[in-house]
């Protein structure tokens, strides 16, 4: 079940040289219930020593883990999910390898990648970039808030707004149809991740979750 709308994805070049678990310790405390650990350059055996320290985290505060492709470090440190693209391992497939109680997200730029990614077995999907900014700078020009709306009228399953978001474009996003809110830099190069999740929570509000 998908019960958290704003999704946490890290990047420890983006922490203005903190330790990367006391940025997210900082974004649970301000009330972040889900995490995605995306250190993509790490070797497997430093990333799977920081997803044990970030799932020790994460327990604490009763929130969600999520490791981006790697499925076997998922497992080892009992991950509630992953978090899928293009480049990794196909969908259908990883739903086999974790069964049906933990979650998969994938990472689509169009209507058409995410309904593959929905009728393959994934449990949400992010969206983006719909608004401009440099960690998605290879994916090309922004998608806008129109192509967002397409995507959430054709999926049942949950789409997440990523890309450029920030407290001031909630309500545009959740009037195209966002279910909740993906993002980076808004929380981990923050001054103060803490009151920065807590500024974008309560701007989310109660906004529900569609099943």
């Amino acid at each position: 079940m998908v019960d958290f709308n704003l999704y946490l994805i890290t990047d420890r070049t983006q922490t203005a040289g903190r330790e990367l678990p006391a940025v997210v310790a900082a974004a649970l405390r301000g009330g972040v219930r889900a995490v995605q650990l995306r250190e993509k350059d790490l070797p497997d055996y430093d990333l799977l020593e920081l997803a044990r320290t970030v799932r020790a985290l994460t327990r604490q505060f009763s929130a969600r883990l999520f490791i981006n492709s790697h499925v076997e470090i998922a497992l080892a440190v009992k991950a509630d999910g992953v978090h899928l693209g293009a480049g990794s391992r196909p969908v259908a497939e990883v739903r086999c390898l974790l069964g049906p109680d933990r979650l998969i997200g994938y990472s689509a730029h169009g209507v058409d990648e995410a309904l593959c990614a929905e009728a393959d077995g994934a449990d949400f999907v992010t969206f983006g970039p719909v608004y401009h900014t440099p960690s998605k700078a290879g994916y090309g020009a922004p998608l806008g808030l129109g192509r967002l709306a397409e995507t959430a009228r054709a999926l049942t399953i949950p789409v997440f707004a990523l890309g450029g978001v920030c407290a001031e474009s909630i309500d545009d996003l959740k009037a195209a149809g966002a279910a909740g809110i993906a993002l980076i830099s808004a929380i981990i190069a923050a001054p103060d991740p803490q009151r920065e999740a807590k500024t974008l929570i309560d701007a989310m509000g109660h906004h529900v979750i569609t099943p």
